[in-house]
């Protein structure tokens, strides 16, 4: 059943649900009124039994009297004529004290051990269903004051009968009902599912001609409208991440240029004095090993710009599983290799424990990366200071302070995009892309960073992070 419920259209279940819905309503509706309608008709039939039963026990002698009224009906048909004798209200007889009927009557009740117990005065009232000949009779019996008792039965099959028309044309109302709702249903549901489908169109129309500029129509303030807006939002987060990929990618192949043309140029020229070894007078030993150490210094630049690039264009299946972390102890982490990576510089530290959310592996680099960038730009014996504390605003605020040349006001603006390279920087090794890795990892974990001068001179580069309490929503 779910196999074959799965299989339906939206439409289809929509359509079903709404029929299914009006049908029970309906069923349950026409079963209660069937029930209202046989429930008082049988209170108002014990009601005008009790009622002819209590008059004819007041004046018993009129009745014995009279006797019951018996009509006849003549019907005819291909045969002769044939008499029935039916009874013109009431069925009723009068017992004496023993259970003994004192009237004459056609096709007596009978005195059942119930209506005996009423005669002989030890019982008050009763109510029963007893069958007389072929016919089902409602029957009540009351006691008569001074001893006997009076039984008054009706026909029931009048009565049943009519419940049993009412039935018929509930169900023939149902039917009708069940089928209207139908209609109703698939109505509803095509006029429901109406923005559904345009919807359903306008993200079609995207994936076929890969516009993600143009934003689907939003109307009125319904679910409807509100997915389309995230329908909206996804494909401009898409298209932003389109762009981002299109630029780091052109970017990257401009920058690869560099040290690839440098390299083949480097290395064509050492394959021509191979060649020609009559040449090799225009390459002096020293002008060789200085060529073999570009090379070597030209590779070295292109794998870490190719580890940054991949750095940054990491995908997020990937990516190490976020964990609570000390991050002071990330920090001496890197610390460690940066010592080894700048023997010739000193390293202090101001270090308290603060307790984040993150992707250890990442954080380790975003420090490291601040902490090559402060050595690189840090003058022989000078002194690079790493601090780390909890703020007021209970975020972890991580401080790298070096005392170099420092960061034109110019360029500081744009010294986490990209590639970006200041007029200072361009004599020197890099890539451009240290200091945007920082920036874009601090912003996955719910970060910031910036940088300011250090007076009198240098540089301090400065990241916040979400303490534990506030970075596991946070984290990209």
């Amino acid at each position: 059943m779910g196999t074959w419920w799965g299989r339906r259209t939206l439409h289809a279940r929509l359509s079903l649900l709404v029929t299914g819905a009006v049908a029970l309503a309906v069923l349950v509706v026409a079963g209660l009124a069937w029930a209202a309608v046989a429930e008082i008709q049988d209170h108002q039939l014990q009601n005008d039994l009790t009622t002819d039963a209590t008059t004819i026990a007041a004046d018993p002698a009129q009745w014995l009297a009279t006797g019951p009224v018996v009509e006849e009906e003549h019907r005819g048909g291909f045969g002769p004529p044939r008499r029935f004798r039916r009874d013109a209200g009431p069925r009723w007889q009068i017992l004496d004290a023993q259970g003994v009927v004192r009237n004459k009557a056609v096709n007596a009740l009978p005195v059942t051990p119930a209506a005996r117990e009423i005669a002989a005065g030890r019982r008050v009232r009763a109510e029963e269903q007893v069958t007389v000949g072929a016919v089902s009779y409602q029957m009540v019996t009351v006691p008569i004051s001074g001893g006997g008792a009076v039984q008054v039965a009706v026909n029931r099959t009048p009565g049943d009968r009519t419940l049993v028309v009412f039935a018929i044309a509930l169900l023939a109302c149902c039917a009708v009902g069940i089928a209207g709702a139908a209609v109703l249903g698939r109505t509803v549901a095509r006029a429901g599912l109406r923005p559904v489908q345009r919807l359903t169109g306008a993200v079609e129309e995207v994936a076929v001609t890969m516009d993600l500029t143009r934003p689907i129509p939003i109307n009125g303030a319904d679910e409807i409208a509100r997915l389309a807006g995230s329908v909206n939002t996804l494909l401009t987060a898409i298209d932003t991440a389109r762009t981002a990929q299109r630029t780091l990618v052109e970017d990257a192949g401009h920058e690869l240029r560099t040290p690839l043309t440098s390299i083949r140029t480097n290395i064509e020229l050492l394959l021509e004095v191979e060649r020609h070894p009559e040449l090799a007078h225009r390459l002096p030993p020293e002008d060789r090993t200085k060529l073999l150490h570009d090379l070597d210094a030209q590779v070295t630049e292109l794998a870490t710009l190719t580890t940054e690039l991949v750095e940054l264009a990491r995908d997020e299946t990937t990516r190490e599983d976020v964990e609570p972390l000390d991050l002071t102890a990330v920090t001496q982490a890197a610390l460690t290799r940066v010592r080894i990576r700048a023997p010739g510089l000193t390293f202090t530290t101001s270090l308290t424990p603060c307790a984040v959310q993150g992707r250890p592996g990442e954080l380790e680099r975003m420090i490291l990366n601040v902490l090559d960038n402060a050595a690189k730009w840090s003058p022989a014996g000078a002194t690079v200071h790493t601090g780390l504390r909890t703020d007021e605003t209970g975020h972890c605020e991580l401080t790298v302070t070096d005392t170099g040349p420092g960061i034109a006001e110019a360029d500081r603006p744009h010294i986490f995009d990209r590639f970006y390279r200041a007029t200072a920087a361009r004599s020197m090794p890099g890539s451009g892309l240290g200091l945007a890795i920082v920036a874009q990892t601090a912003e996955q974990h719910g970060g910031t960073v910036r940088v300011e001068p250090n007076v009198p001179h240098g540089t301090r580069v400065i990241i916040r992070l979400p303490t534990t309490d506030g970075t596991a929503d946070a984290i990209a």
